[in-house]
């Protein structure tokens, strides 16, 4: 018998059983102990008690610290703002966003506060279970192989270094839904693997040329120097442009490549990959080189400073192997990349102040909006560009 026959059996004899008497009380318990399959015990605890009204509805046990109508509204705005965060990531991120938020939108009680504050990962997890939503479509990879410089730029042996910055793996990401074929946008992702600093731009088919341009501004702009380049094996990145850059300098930097169709040889950038650009831009075709500044701006001006000051993200500290298995070991505090740079003694002072002055004069809500305003007029530009090209 199901559940709700169950209920619906209940409501029939619950009446009958409050009105008769000792004897009949018995045979009606009889019966519906045989007709549910209740234990005695059971059975006369739910023809005993109310079947409508508070005590009905009154769970057993402590009664809950955590008052969802008051908690709920301040966790899913801070939630979605931030990306969606998981539960470990968000209550990390918790103290600098409440700041903003009270700014934003209201102040909050000081009990408030102190709940926030020290609420565990299991109760922010049960707070947003009704605001989750499920994962989007997975996209197609656009690298084909290259052939040439195969033996200037070795595959990777063993882990990459990741206890000083410097440290860097790039890839770039397709725009173009479900086919590969023609010319599209796509987006080249910067990765450094000490603090997880993360830069994206936008170029037009990934030329080779367009990606040495992106890299070399990127060099520029990021607070900590490249020692090490590790790229995918396409042939945007086996070509001798990149390769005079990168030996032809005074400090030659060493330059790896991932091995043909392991993801796993490029697994920083590949999850940057993920929370960066897909994310955010889905897996819609751009096929049209009016969308590369527009792109290029928003990542620039919005995105980089939002991921990179206001998200934390986890490190793996250390593996271990027990009983034949690898067991890998996170941080216990995770932490943004701004705050990691902060920590490392490899960066110069002076560098450290330029990042604190640029960190005190950043908004996390307001770059959310801004970026938000960005991408709906990005979008907005990109259904007038293909109604354009369908009318032509």
């Amino acid at each position: 018998m199901s559940l709700s026959a169950k209920r619906e059996y209940l409501a029939r004899i619950h009446g009958c059983h409050q009105r008769a008497g000792r004897q009949h009380k018995t045979r009606i318990l009889d019966e519906f102990c045989a007709t549910c399959g209740y234990h005695r015990k059971s059975a006369l605890r739910l023809l005993h008690r109310p079947l409508t009204g508070a005590a009905l509805r009154r769970r057993p046990g402590p009664q809950p610290t955590y008052d969802p109508e008051v908690l709920r509204p301040v966790l899913k705005v801070i939630w979605l703002e931030s990306d969606q965060l998981c539960s470990k990531l968000l209550k990390a991120a918790l103290p600098e966003w409440l700041l903003f938020y009270q700014h934003h939108h209201r102040r909050l009680t000081p009990e408030v506060q102190a709940k926030l504050a020290a609420i565990s990962l299991a109760q922010i997890d049960r707070l947003l279970r009704p605001a989750r939503v499920g994962q989007p479509k997975k996209g197609l990879g656009a690298t084909k192989p290259g052939t040439l410089l195969r033996r200037q730029a070795p595959t990777r042996s063993g882990p990459p270094d990741t206890s000083r910055p410097g440290t860097i793996e790039v890839d770039t990401v397709a725009h173009c839904d479900d086919t590969t074929a023609g010319d599209d946008v796509h987006s080249l992702t910067f990765t450094e693997l000490y603090s997880g600093w993360t830069e994206n731009r936008a170029v037009w088919n990934k030329a080779g040329h367009a990606i040495l341009a992106q890299l070399q501004e990127l060099e520029g702009q990021v607070p900590f120097p490249m020692t090490s380049f590790h790229s995918d094996n396409g042939s945007e990145f086996l070509n001798w442009p990149l390769h005079r850059y990168l030996s032809q300098r005074p400090w030659k930097v060493p330059w790896t490549r991932s091995r043909a169709y392991r993801k796993n040889d490029n697994a920083h950038c590949e999850q940057k990959k993920w929370t960066h650009v897909r994310q955010l831009l889905g897996y819609q075709r751009f096929a049209h080189p009016e969308l590369v500044p527009l792109l290029n701006e928003l990542y620039a001006q919005e995105c980089s400073p939002y991921h990179n000051h206001f998200r934390p993200t986890f490190k793996l500290a250390r593996r271990e192997k027990r009983a034949g298995k690898t067991i890998k070991i996170y941080e216990q505090h995770p932490k943004t990349p701004y705050q990691r740079l902060l920590e490392s003694p490899d960066i110069p002072e002076s560098t450290k102040v330029q990042l604190r002055a640029q960190h005190a004069r950043l908004d996390p809500f307001a770059l959310k909006k801004g970026l938000e305003g960005k991408l709906k007029n990005f979008f907005t530009r990109l259904g007038n560009l293909d109604r354009e090209s369908t009318l032509t």
